[in-house]
């Protein structure tokens, strides 16, 4: 299986962190079903339907002492296996045979993950201080079913191509 990316693992919660795993879920353009937030202002919407990170990253906040696991940030898609500097807002990509999805912005770092860092700095994950470190959302493109370890393919990456 990492021969490719895929889906390392679906996260959802009634609302707040962490959201925890789950073996598979529907994806609607309101996001997972199951999955909840606090702050509707915040987070939630069509342009923010899933929050996608790397699987490499949280591993690497890991190696330098922090908390974080798979789930603790909030995203609802752990993804492993992609060069995370190429994922941007524009992106598409396909989760399984019927998901897909637009990258549509960086996500701002959230205070309620102060917990995972030290001295609860979190803007360790803020694309503006530390690029290529930050979660992205993305809209619903295409509904469907996901499950843990469903390939993923990224339909664009080339800026030509998103204009």
């Amino acid at each position: 299986m990492d021969s490719f990316p895929y889906l390392y693992q679906i996260n959802a919660s009634q609302g707040g962190l962490p959201k925890l795993p789950l073996a598979e879920a529907w994806v609607s353009v309101n996001g997972i079903r199951s999955d909840g937030h606090r702050n509707k202002v915040l987070h939630g919407g069509p342009d923010r339907a899933i929050c996608v990170y790397s699987f490499e990253l949280i591993e690497a906040l890991r190696q330098e002492g922090h908390t974080i696991f798979p789930g603790a940030s909030g995203e609802n898609f752990t993804i492993i296996g992609l060069n995370w500097a190429d994922i941007q807002p524009g992106v598409h990509m396909r989760i399984g045979e019927d998901v897909r999805i637009a990258c549509t912005s960086f996500c701002e770092p959230c205070r309620r993950n102060a917990q995972w860092f030290h001295n609860g700095d979190y803007s360790r994950m803020d694309q503006r201080r530390h690029p290529g470190w930050s979660r992205l959302y993305a809209r619903v493109l295409s509904e469907g079913q996901v499950r843990q370890g469903d390939r993923i393919w990224v339909e664009n990456l080339s800026k030509e191509k998103l204009a």
